[in-house]
């Protein structure tokens, strides 16, 4: 699987047409302890840049974007009894919903970051 970066702190997980959405460990980092968060209902479609899922913490509420377009095919049901999840294992256990992407193609991606690319991105700020 290949993981890409936004700019807005989102990673997306692709294999094939098949992707896994998360935030990354410096937006958990930088939201404090997680109290909530609201994930996308399955089926819905979400165009790229959409605001998909809200991630509430002690210090704000922060909306979390579609970094591709696609069908919402699976959320995170841990989430619910345990949103902390995504601070402790934002990488992996703490996704927020998985989907099918709308184009599979490589145009899907374009404009997202590598993990090089995002480590240096994350470096500036």
């Amino acid at each position: 699987m290949t993981r890409y970066f936004t700019q807005e702190h989102e990673w997306i997980e692709v294999e094939g047409t098949a992707a896994t959405v998360g935030i990354t460990d410096y937006a958990q980092g930088q939201l404090g302890d997680i109290t909530f968060v609201e994930v996308p209902e399955v089926g819905k479609l979400l165009a790229k840049g959409d605001t998909a899922a809200v991630v509430d913490s002690v210090k704000a509420a922060s909306d979390v974007y579609a970094p591709v377009a696609g069908t919402v095919t699976e959320t995170n049901a841990a989430l619910e009894a345990q949103p902390e999840l995504v601070n402790t294992d934002a990488d992996t256990g703490g996704w927020l919903w998985r989907m099918t992407l709308a184009d599979a193609d490589a145009g899907a991606l374009t404009g997202l970051m590598d993990e090089t690319a995002y480590k240096a991105y994350i470096a500036e700020l």
